[in-house]
This record gives structure tokens, C-alpha cells and sequence, in this order.
């Protein structure tokens, strides 16, 4: 027996300002509501803003003053996969895990990206930068099936 995967992805291009992460936030809500589990799309959300909003503060704008969000669904058997990339201009330094203290105001968002994905990393071309995040459910969770 031969069981296939089908895969969606989008690709939108938002201004690098907080607006920019609003909006992409509500582009992914909307494709992908009612196409993953409820709580998966909660998780999708949260980690879509985090990368997005980190593009916004720490680095630098694609030239157009943009950044390029991109989501991919992977939905086969045994488990949906959301992978999301955030493009931007590059910073000085990678993204990384920070050690903050209980005060700290910030800090914390790639904590949460880590606690909520199966993997995240960064790859850096002669453009800029991509960080990446790929989420899980299992099929068992699904509840639409793509055709």
C-alpha cells in the first residue's frame, strides 16, 4: 500500500515593523484554521510571532524594509508537520537561547520556541538570515483531512 503526503505552503511578505507580525499572524490563523488541530495552530501562532517578532527587534529589514514569513504543511501519515521561516536582513550576532533572570522582562522567546517546536535553527545566505521551526501533531489529532 502507497500512502502519500500532501503538503500547502504560503509565502507573504510583511513590513519589518510590529504591524508586520500582526499581520502575519493573522495570514497563518486563517490558513490554517480548521486544517490543524486547534491547539496545534495556538502553538504555530505563538512560535510564528516570537521569529517574527525577533526579526523585528534584533535585525535588520530584507531591502524594501520587509521580512519574508513562509509556513509549510506537511500532512501524511502519522502526524502533521507546520514548518515556519522567517527571513530578514541578518543581525550582528545569531539568534540564540539566552540565560535571563526571574525579573527580566524579555529574553525568553526562543526558550518558548524550543519548548513548543521539534527543532528550530538559523541559516545565514549572502541575503541575510532564516530561522526556522518545524511543530508536530499526530494524525491521531488531525481534523481535516487534506485531499
Amino acid at each position: 500500500m502507497v500512502t502519500g503526503i500532501a503538503e500547502r505552503s504560503w509565502c507573504v511578505v510583511v513590513p519589518h515593523e510590529a504591524s508586520g507580525a500582526r499581520t502575519a499572524r493573522q495570514r497563518l490563523a486563517t490558513e490554517l484554521s480548521g486544517v490543524i488541530p486547534a491547539e496545534l495552530l495556538a502553538d504555530v501562532v505563538a512560535v510564528l510571532a516570537e521569529l517574527v517578532g525577533n526579526a523585528v527587534r534584533h535585525a535588520e529589514p530584507l531591502p524594501g524594509g520587509v521580512v519574508r514569513v513562509a509556513w509549510r504543511l506537511r500532512h501524511g501519515p502519522g502526524t502533521d508537520v507546520v514548518g515556519i521561516r522567517v527571513t530578514d536582513g541578518g543581525a550582528s550576532t545569531s539568534p540564540r537561547i539566552r540565560t535571563v533572570g526571574l525579573d527580566a522582562i524579555d529574553g525568553r522567546g526562543l526558550h518558548i520556541v524550543t519548548a513548543l517546536t521539534t527543532g528550530w535553527g538559523v541559516e545565514r545566505d549572502g541575503l541575510g538570515q532564516s530561522v526556522w521551526a518545524e511543530l508536530a501533531a499526530p494524525a491521531a489529532d488531525r481534523l481535516v483531512a487534506l485531499h
